[in-house]
């Protein structure tokens, strides 16, 4: 088991594009969307990942995750989870030694841009790149497993 410790930010210009070390297309699908747990698959590329999430505790909440045949990962979205509920291209952006993730919504997400940091400890305060925007996390709306529906938050301040 580790402990996940991440910051989520909604996004305000396209500039982690150009920031970006590479980038790459996901699917995703959640078998339990509950808050507690998650048990989310997902696929990118030809790898995919079986993931179980506990509840978040502030900015830390435990995981745990395991690569499945991308195969196996396709099955259990069609016949558990109705499908992929999620498509998102995630950008890895380096900035001032830290790694960012940011995710670019597609389908019925389009326009919705988050971007995540991943901490060591709670207590980090990692500098903010040039296009992060309003701080959400905890904000449980912005929860990918909250996003299955496909109607993102209406509040959106993304300039994207």
């Amino acid at each position: 088991m580790a402990k996940e410790i991440e910051r989520k930010f909604l996004v305000a210009s396209a500039a982690y594009r150009e920031m970006a070390s590479e980038s790459r297309e996901m699917r995703q699908a959640y078998l339990s969307a509950a808050p507690r747990p998650t048990v989310r698959v997902r696929v990118c590329g030809s790898r995919g990942w079986l993931t179980v999430k506990g509840m978040n505790h502030g900015l830390e909440r435990e995981e745990w995750e395991y690569e499945i045949p991308a195969s196996d990962a396709d099955r259990m979205a069609a016949s558990l989870a109705g499908g992929w509920a999620i498509e998102k291209t995630r950008w890895i952006v380096p900035s001032e030694g830290w790694t960012w993730e940011v995710d670019e919504f597609h389908g019925r997400l389009e326009g919705l841009v988050v971007a995540e940091v991943e901490m060591p400890s709670a207590d980090c305060r990692p500098p903010l790149p040039p296009f992060v925007g309003r701080e959400v996390t905890g904000d449980t709306r912005y929860y990918n497993s909250s996003l299955t529906g496909g109607v993102p938050p209406t509040d959106i301040d993304s300039a994207l």
